[in-house]
C-alpha cells in the first residue's frame, strides 16, 4: 500500500465516532480480565472510564492502543475503520496516544529530550537539532500553562513536574484520541485546574480524551459520559450530570460508604513527637509541630511548600540546619534513616513506584525488606520459617489481596500495593508513621480500606503524620489538621469545627 493510500485508510470516516468497540474480553491464565465489554467514544468528548483499581480499565486501554490482543469476536472501529489485529505502531497512527500512570520518562534525559522524544522516533537517521527539541517542548509546556526548566534532567524533578512532563509528551504528537490514567494523581489544584482547561481546549479542537481518575470530582467536572466497570463487565454508560461522587463510587464498588469526621480529643495522651524551630535552608522555616500517641495529625497544602521536605527530615533523609526533634521527650539528631527507623520513626513515600517497593521482587521479599535482621540466626541466614509467619500475619492483619507471596508486588493492584508498604513499615514496630500521600493512585475503595487501617492504628496508640493534597483527606481522617505554605506551618484546624470549604479557602487563597 503507498503512503497516500495508507492515509486514505486512516481518514475518520464522516459521523463516526472517535473508536467503537464491542464483545471485547481478555484472558489471562485461565482469569477473566474483560468481559464482553463495549466502549465507545465520540470525536472531541470528554469521556471517563471509571472503576476500582483491577477492574479491568488498563487491560481494556492497551487493547485499544495494541499493546494487547482481545479473546475472538472483538468488533473494533477507530473512526469508523474497522481494525482487526491492531499493533501499537497502528494504534499511533490512527492518532492514539496515552499518557500512562507510570510516566515512562527517561530519568538521565532532560525535560526538553523526553518531551519531544516522539518527535525523534521511526524517522531515518539525521542530526538532532537542540533548538528545535526546545522549542517543541517549550510549545508543548505553553499550552499547559507550565514552566519547567527545559535543560533539567527528568530524575531531579519532583512528581508532580513528571507528571507535566508526561502530559506535555503526549501533546507534542498529532493525537486525536488520547487516554489520561490518572494524569492529576500528583497535581496541585492550582495545576489540575491549568489541566483540566487544556483538556477543554483539546476537546473544542476535535481532539477526544479518555480520562481515568480516582478524583471523582474532576471526572464530574470535565467529563460529559462515565463508562463504569466493575470485575471486568460493564456497568453501564452514564451522563456526568446524573451522577454525584457517592453515586459513582457505588456503580464503582458496588458497596456504599459510611462518610464523616472522625477527628478525637487525643489531647491527655502523651507527645511522641515534638518539632521546635526546625529549619531547612531553602525548604521550610521555624516549624513546630506536635504529634501525640494515637493522634492523625494532617498535613495539607499546595506541592512546594516543604511538606515532603520537612518528612526526610524527621526520617532522617536529610538533616537540619537547627532546631530540635524530640522523641517522647528525649531529643534525637539522625545522622542517616537507619538511625530514624531504630528509633522507631517510618515513612511511607509519596512515590510509590520508585521510593516505596522493588517491583520485580516478590511480595514477601518487599514486605521483609525492613526487618531482615530479625528474622536472621547467628549465621546471619534468614529463617525462611520466621519469614513466612510475619507475611503471612502482615499479609492477614492490613486484608492485603494477593495470589501467592512468591509473586512479584508489580502483580497487586495499587492498593493492595500501597498495604505492603504500609505492612513494610509497621513490621518495624514504629512510634511514629509519616504517610506522604499514601492514597496516589489508588482507587476510591481501596483508599477507603487504606483510612480504615489508619484509624485502627491510631486506636493502638501509634503516632501519625499524614501529608495529603487533598483537603477531604485529611477533614475526615485526621484528629487536628496543619496548613504549610512557604515552608511554614500557616495554620491549624479542627475538622471538627473548619469545615472542607474553610480549609480550601486557604489553602487555595
Amino acid at each position: 500500500m503507498t503512503s497516500d493510500a495508507s492515509a486514505a485508510a486512516l481518514r475518520p470516516a464522516d459521523g463516526a465516532p472517535a473508536i467503537r468497540m464491542s464483545a471485547i474480553s481478555k484472558v489471562f491464565g485461565g482469569v477473566r480480565a474483560l468481559d464482553d465489554v463495549s466502549f465507545e467514544v465520540g470525536r472531541g468528548e470528554v469521556h471517563c472510564l471509571a472503576g476500582e483499581n483491577g477492574c479491568g480499565k488498563s487491560t481494556l486501554i492497551k487493547i485499544i492502543s495494541g499493546v494487547y490482543t482481545p479473546e475472538p469476536g472483538a468488533v473494533m472501529e477507530y473512526f469508523g475503520r474497522p481494525e482487526t489485529g491492531v499493533t501499537p505502531n497502528a494504534a499511533r497512527a490512527h492518532g492514539i496516544a496515552v499518557i500512562w500512570q507510570d510516566l515512562a520518562l527517561f530519568g538521565e534525559m532532560t525535560v526538553a529530550e523526553n518531551i519531544a522524544f516522539e518527535t525523534l522516533v521511526g524517522g531515518r537517521p539525521r542530526l538532532v537539532s537542540d533548538a528545535a527539541l526546545r522549542a517543541t517542548a517549550a510549545a508543548a509546556l505553553g499550552r499547559l500553562g507550565v514552566d519547567l526548566d527545559l535543560d533539567a534532567r527528568v530524575a531531579t524533578l519532583a512528581i508532580a513536574d513528571r507528571q507535566v512532563v508526561a502530559i506535555a509528551r503526549a501533546l507534542v504528537s498529532d493525537a486525536r484520541l488520547i487516554f489520561m490514567d490518572e494524569p492529576t494523581a500528583s497535581l496541585t489544584q492550582a495545576e489540575t485546574d491549568k489541566l483540566l482547561d487544556v483538556v477543554r481546549t483539546l476537546s473544542a479542537r476535535g481532539v477526544a480524551i479518555v480520562f481515568v481518575s480516582h478524583r471523582l470530582a474532576e471526572v464530574l467536572e470535565i467529563a460529559s459520559r462515565v463508562t463504569v466497570i466493575r470485575d471486568g463487565r460493564l456497568v453501564g454508560v452514564f451522563p456526568a450530570s446524573s451522577l454525584t461522587q457517592g453515586k459513582l463510587t457505588e456503580l464503582m464498588t458496588g458497596r456504599t460508604f459510611e462518610r464523616g469526621i472522625s477527628a478525637r480529643d487525643v489531647a491527655a495522651n502523651p507527645v511522641a513527637i515534638e518539632v521546635k524551630g526546625l529549619t531547612r535552608r531553602g525548604e521550610f522555616e521555624d516549624v513546630d509541630l506536635t504529634i501525640r500517641a494515637g493522634e492523625v495529625v494532617g498535613l495539607t497544602g499546595l506541592i512546594g511548600a516543604g511538606r515532603t521536605e520537612l518528612a526526610h527530615v524527621l526520617f532522617g533523609m536529610a538533616r537540619p540546619d537547627r532546631g530540635a526533634i524530640r522523641l517522647a521527650g528525649r531529643e534525637v539528631r539522625f545522622r542517616s534513616n537507619r538511625e530514624a527507623i531504630a528509633a522507631g520513626v517510618a515513612y511511607v513515600s509519596e512515590d510509590r513506584l520508585q521510593l516505596g517497593l522493588v517491583q520485580p521482587q516478590s511480595i514477601a521479599d518487599n514486605l521483609t525488606l525492613t526487618v531482615l535482621p530479625a528474622l536472621s540466626d547467628r549465621n546471619g541466614l534468614v529463617s525462611p520459617a520466621r519469614k513466612a509467619d510475619l507475611v503471612a500475619r502482615w499479609i492477614r492483619d492490613l486484608a492485603v489481596k494477593i495470589g501467592r507471596p512468591e509473586d512479584a508486588v508489580s502483580t497487586l493492584s495499587g492498593g493492595n500495593q500501597q498495604r505492603i508498604v504500609l505492612a513494610k513499615w509497621l513490621a518495624t514496630g514504629p512510634k511514629v508513621l509519616i504517610l506522604d500521600c499514601p492514597t496516589v493512585g489508588v482507587d476510591v475503595g481501596a483508599r477507603e480500606g487504606i483510612f480504615r487501617v489508619v484509624r485502627d492504628l491510631a486506636e493502638r496508640g501509634l503516632a501519625i503524620l499524614l501529608i495529603s493534597d487533598e483537603v477531604s483527606e485529611v477533614h475526615m481522617n485526621a484528629d487536628r489538621i496543619l496548613h504549610m505554605a512557604g515552608g511554614r506551618i500557616v495554620g491549624e484546624y479542627d475538622p471538627r469545627v473548619a469545615s472542607i470549604a474553610d480549609l480550601e479557602a486557604a489553602i487555595y487563597a
